[in-house]
């Protein structure tokens, strides 16, 4: 251990610990603005500055606490006139170049930027305001950069190469001419961007956004012609309640549906149920691949966008070993759309479903190709994030933390324990499992809670034995995981050896669902490992928690497909995938 002082206070620290870290765990808060937890820091900012002091001399060095490690016998100080006066000329610095617009901005009220100058009563600023104009990049509407509000901190660059191994985002030109955003002047839309939204989630100011419709929400809902119908991702009610100063991890499922019908929409279903359907053709899926000599191995799941648009840029030579399934949304979008429109009665166009996601990608894949319009029309119209929702109910004048609980709608709302946990990292394999052994079996599986695949580890491994088949796993999170794996693969096939995965689960977010690019702000584990507490805790109280018990997911296929795979299954809730190259959206 490491013995230091700050403020005057002994304190022993592991060894790697920041000066940060150190005031931290004393809940001495030291203001910081380029630093997230998710990132290693780099001290760009130069806010959260401290004093070194020696105690012989009573000389002090000044350090930033973001970077400088613990060492024996430090004697710390946070906070004086002089740091106080440093952290005000560096945001003050910092406000000369950057607008004045927060009324309008999507981030008034949870800017890091707004917060701190409001923490130090900045209400002048001694240095001339100089706004560069900037483009702002709207080429994919659901993510806004708008370079104006950049304050050069680096956190988008860090998150998009560090985190996601995407390298969309990069720093052009030196001094006051940097500029961040893609390479060669291209625009979001066409650079190698899978949409995941990390970026605007670590963006510390309004500099990278979410477009926020509701308006149009509204309009929607309120047109006479129109159906209005919404489906909400299992993430979404572990994380929602936040918005409206509940604990983290309170699940909100009931006051979800509540505030939607408040809103006016008039069929309140859940995606949840679409992820049992998901379960049943993919595990199906599987299982034939399994059995089926020379079929193509491992299989990838193909439920989140980011992944698969990874994969349609990066790995041509892999497309084939994506499950053809399509991903809950787009389930529940076909099938609101044919089994249920037909029968209320109503035509697929005469229909308004909105979608609501953790994600900034879901949008994108609403209109990824011409599978997405199985129907006969847009399947999923309309995608909000889970931050763009919370907008939804505030314009709405509904106090959300106070309303009662209430249901989804049937036949395709209620959903088991195996649909909700698809919001964690791990979540998808584990459902997959329990259906999986069952069809294989034909028994079910005596402890449904497969541990192996849970957790934060960025690469989980396990193996299950389905009948006397080993049946070998992995479960990736965050997409700067993913390429070592894939190398595995392709070194053990070049090399003629035995795959060293039958079944790999793939999400682009650190955490999975639970902290995706439109989740409320503050993403670090403390916060994923809450939420994803939260799901597991949702699937514990359900009494039915695999799959394939679905009552209404048996009603579905005796109605409607017949078996899982089958022809119609195919048309509706399955997909193809197409190489694209890095730098088009073609």
């Amino acid at each position: 251990m490491i013995n230091l002082t700050i403020n005057g206070k002994e304190v022993s620290v592991e060894p790697g610990t920041t000066i940060l870290q150190a005031a931290q765990q004393m809940n001495i808060k030291i203001p910081s603005l380029c630093y997230n937890k998710d990132l290693p820091a780099w001290a760009s900012c130069g806010i959260c500055v401290i004093k070194n002091v020696d105690p012989r001399t009573g000389r002090a060095r000044m350090a930033r606490a973001c970077c400088t490690e613990c060492t024996p016998g430090m004697n710390i100080v946070t906070n004086d006139l002089e740091l106080t006066k440093a952290r005000r000329t560096v945001l003050e610095l910092i406000l000369a170049n950057h607008p004045d617009d927060c009324l309008k901005c999507n981030r008034s009220g949870q800017c890091e930027l707004q917060n701190l100058a409001a923490e130090f009563g900045l209400r002048s600023n001694r240095f001339t305001k100089i706004i560069r104009e900037q483009p702002t990049d709207a080429s994919y509407a659901p993510i806004v950069f708008d370079r104006k509000k950049c304050i050069s901190c680096g956190r988008c660059v860090e998150t998009c190469q560090m985190m996601q191994n995407v390298w969309a985002l990069e720093y052009t030109g030196r001094g006051d001419k940097t500029v961040i955003g893609p390479v060669a002047g291209a625009d979001l839309a066409h650079s190698p961007c899978i949409r995941c939204g990390q970026c605007a989630a670590h963006c510390p100011t309004g500099a990278i956004t979410t477009h926020t419709p509701v308006e149009e929400v509204f309009a929607k809902v309120a047109d006479p012609e129109l159906t209005p119908v919404v489906s909400i991702a299992p993430s979404v009610r572990a994380a929602l309640g936040e918005e409206f100063g509940m604990p983290v991890g309170t699940i909100t499922t009931g006051k979800i549906y509540t505030a939607l019908r408040m809103i006016g929409f008039k069929y309140i279903f859940d995606t949840n149920f679409a992820a049992d359907l998901t379960i049943m053709e993919e595990g199906t899926e599987l299982v034939h691949r399994l059995t089926t000599k020379g079929s193509v191995l491992p299989m990838f799941t193909s439920c989140c966008p980011g992944w698969v648009d990874y994969a349609e840029k990066n790995y041509h030579d892999l497309l084939p070993n994506l499950s053809t399934a399509k991903s809950p949304q787009q389930m529940q979008g076909a099938i609101t759309k044919t089994y249920w429109a037909e029968q209320v009665k109503v035509a697929p166009d005469k229909i308004f479903h909105l979608s609501i996601m953790p994600c900034t990608a879901k949008a994108y894949e609403a209109i990824r190709n011409e599978d997405m319009r199985s129907s006969g029309a847009q399947d999923i119209d309309m995608v909000l994030t889970t931050r763009e929702f919370a907008s939804l109910i505030r314009q709405a004048g509904i106090d959300f933390a106070s309303l009662e609980d209430s249901e989804a709608d049937s036949p395709i709302g209620p959903y088991s324990g195996a649909g909700t946990i698809f919001g964690a990292t791990g979540g998808v394999m584990e459902a997959a499992v329990r259906t999986a052994y069952k069809l294989v079996t034909g028994k079910e599986l005596g402890n449904v809670e497969y541990t192996p695949v849970r957790g934060l580890d960025g690469v989980k491994k396990a193996e299950v034995d389905l009948n006397g088949t080993k049946v070998k796993l992995a479960v990736i999170h965050q997409m700067g995981n993913v390429d070592a794996v894939v190398q595995e693969i392709r070194k053990a096939a070049a090399e003629g050896k035995e795959r060293p995965y039958d079944f790999i689960e793939v999400m682009a977010c650190k955490g999975g669902c639970v902290t995706g690019g439109g989740q409320p702000y503050g993403h670090c584990d403390e916060l994923r490992e809450k939420r994803a507490a939260a799901l597991y805790k949702d699937d514990e109280n359900h009494e039915i928690r695999c799959s394939h018990q679905n009552p209404l997911i048996t009603k579905i296929y005796k109605e409607y497909f017949d078996e899982p795979n089958s022809k119609k299954a195919h048309h509706l809730l399955h997909t193809h995938y197409t190489p694209r190259d890095i730098y088009s959206n073609k």
